[in-house]
């Protein structure tokens, strides 16, 4: 553990009795002593506070930035509004998947939010491909909070009021705990809340100032792992990674209708044509959620057969849910096992376990639209 890295949280979290894990090169929270289940149900009923500053923060400036960044992802850029924020794809030539990521315009920058153990390759993916029409700017002095929760707006509205005003993927500059942050409404867990850029050395007043309030308190990447995967939301390099195509991960929403064919600024970004295809029904598999039918978990990496045993795809994601209170799982599977309702097997130490193909989120979304 002594070579890896930390975050501007860390002795918070070794206060609060933490236990520490490796994660993207960093030593972070995986629970707090209260535990995982009790974690998760927090965030469902009130509000849970996660450190996420392990996650890579960039600004892209310049002119001609919201252009530029189009060349790299599927995703209307150009059109975006200020202050409003939209999901976004690094795709490869083969219309993989290199990251997802958050884009935010502001004032005078592009706001980018990338995965931690992505950030290193994404930031020279940036400048290598687009450095010589905006300046790629990485915010290694800033750390990143996110408040969820159907009470963390209550909870965050004490340190300013102003933060109620914001609706889901929309952010702004607000002062709190003292210090300049910048909010957007938006997260990972299904639930409304907030995610919070603020100065590295400002990090921890903040935390302690959010967990000071009666709504809120700590989770870890366990809990993390559990409310995004009850949302039907993907985690790179296990649901999404550089051989799926945002088709087959069931991403189709997240590119518009201006860079699709037919739109007025169509292709022009890696892999276009392999996407362009699947777009038009050409992708052989799709992301699916499945419900099992029996209570015992099933884990990722575990083989998802037919009924005589064929092989159709491998589980990439998998919990016993709490909030569900059943076995949930993801998968890719052959389009013509992707129907709501079929039924499929994981095979977990010898056994064949059936699950059903069901639609995601397996728990709603309850973001706050306004």
């Amino acid at each position: 553990m002594s070579d890896l890295l930390t975050t501007p949280l860390h002795a918070l979290h070794v206060k609060l009795g933490a236990r520490m894990v490796p994660f993207a090169g960093y030593s972070m929270p995986v629970q707090y002593p209260a535990g995982i289940i009790a974690e998760h149900r927090q965030c469902r009923s009130a509000a849970a506070l996660f450190d996420v500053s392990h996650m890579g923060q960039l600004r892209l400036v310049g002119d001609d930035a919201a252009a530029a960044l189009e060349t790299l992802v599927p995703v209307d850029v150009v059109d975006l509004g200020l202050h409003k924020q939209r999901y976004a794809l690094f795709t490869n030539s083969t219309g993989g998947i290199l990251d997802d990521l958050m884009v935010t315009r502001r004032d005078d920058d592009l706001f980018l939010v990338v995965n931690a153990a992505c950030k290193a390759a994404d930031t020279k993916h940036l400048i290598t491909n687009i450095g010589h029409r905006c300046t790629v700017v990485p915010l290694p002095d800033r750390a990143l909070l996110a408040l969820q929760g159907p009470q963390a707006v209550a909870a965050l509205s004490r340190l300013n009021p102003d933060v109620a005003r914001l609706v889901f993927m929309t952010g702004g500059h607000f002062t709190l705990a003292g210090a300049d942050c910048y909010v957007t409404r938006s997260g990972y867990t299904g639930e409304d809340g907030f995610e919070i850029s603020v100065p590295a050395d400002a990090a921890e007043a903040l935390a302690e100032a959010l967990l000071a309030q009666p709504e809120v308190a700590p989770a870890g990447l366990g809990a993390r792992d559990t409310l995004r995967l009850e949302a039907g939301l993907c985690l790179y390099g296990h649901d999404i990674t550089d051989t799926t195509s945002p088709i087959e991960a069931g991403l189709t929403w997240a590119i518009q209708k201006v860079r699709r064919p037919g739109g007025a600024r169509h292709g022009g970004y890696p892999g276009a044509a392999v996407i362009d295809k699947h777009l038009g029904g050409g992708a052989p598999s799709k992301r699916v959620g499945l419900v099992g039918l029996e209570r015992a978990p099933v884990r990722e990496g575990a083989p998802i057969v037919d009924a005589h045993g064929h092989r159709l795809g491998t589980v990439t994601s998998g919990t016993l849910a709490p909030t569900v209170d059943k076995p949930i799982a993801m998968a890719y599977l052959p389009i013509d096992h992707t129907q709501a309702q079929h039924e499929v097997y994981a095979e977990v130490r010898g056994k064949r376990l059936p699950m059903r193909v069901t639609p995601m989120p397996f728990n709603p979304h309850r973001y706050h639209r306004g």
